[in-house]
């Protein structure tokens, strides 16, 4: 008699363990799916935000406890062909950026620039920290100098002189002010492009700009449309990459995750309450 109550004692708290294990298991499902939610709703904020690039969270599963390992003995002469391993949840393990062309926004500011293909421009902080952008909605300040709207200069710095009456930026980046006084432009300088061996490791800052990290590896600066350096265009700005219509099916798909995780912890949670109430 002993020994029935004993094994039924143990079975119960075995059953208690495994709904545990079944709400810790539906808690980290919930949170992953939080966090795509939250950067599916950065990315629809960010539509009309120009140069943005969305963003996608990556879920990978976590660790298993191995009950029994496939290819172990069932008896003398046979063995199981398939183990038993109970998993532990999701976490979510990266948000990846993805760097696809936006489409063309036409402003016919002479001052705005769009690069078609890869890379980024460069901007100078106070400090001469250069940050990297898609977002070349730039200007002149009141000295001439051409900086985005945050005020920072564009790398490596353009001047354009008093009487300055209008501006042509090649589409490898060379900048040529016409002034009111001379037939030949004056030859400002060169607008760079600067690529990274994996963009996807550049690191967000806010105002539209990137900084570069050890995943990033480091900038290198090319002639817009050598090697792999995409050309620059003028009088055009770049879109974002979001769609409204992918971000709303992914929304919908991480709200319906995230109520089944939640469905699966209620009834863990009920099981666990008639577990406890058996004894």
């Amino acid at each position: 008699m002993k020994t029935i109550i004993l094994s039924l004692f143990l079975l119960q708290v075995s059953k208690s363990f495994g709904m545990s294990r079944a709400l810790n298991t539906a808690a980290t499902g919930m949170a992953a799916q939080e966090m795509n939610v939250s950067t599916i709703s950065n990315n629809i904020a960010n539509v009309n935000t120009t140069g943005y690039k969305k963003q996608r969270t990556e879920i990978q599963d976590l660790s298993y406890q191995t009950i029994q390992e496939a290819g172990s003995r069932s008896s003398a002469e046979t063995m199981n062909n398939v183990g038993v391993q109970i998993g532990s949840g999701a976490k979510v393990s990266g948000v990846r950026k993805e760097f696809t062309q936006g489409s063309q926004q036409i402003t016919n500011n002479p001052y705005d620039l769009m690069i078609s293909g890869e890379g980024f421009f460069g901007v100078m902080l106070p400090n001469n920290e250069v940050r990297y952008t898609r977002d070349g909605s730039f200007n002149v300040d009141a000295t001439g100098t051409l900086v985005n709207k945050q005020g920072y200069k564009v790398f490596p710095s353009f001047i354009f002189p008093p009487g300055t009456k209008s501006v042509h930026i090649g589409h490898d980046g060379t900048v040529e002010a016409y002034l009111s006084n001379q037939v030949e432009p004056t030859v400002l300088g060169q607008i760079p492009v600067f690529t990274f061996i994996n963009p996807v490791g550049l690191k967000s800052t806010g105002m539209n700009l990137y900084t570069l990290t050890r995943s990033s590896g480091q900038a290198v600066q090319n002639i817009a449309g050598n090697t792999n350096a995409g050309t620059i265009s003028q009088g055009a700005l770049e879109s974002s990459n979001v769609s409204i219509m992918n971000e709303m099916t992914s929304l919908i798909k991480a709200q319906r995750a995230y109520e089944m995780n939640s469905k699966v912890m209620g009834v863990a949670d009920q099981m666990l309450q008639t577990v406890n109430n058996i004894r």
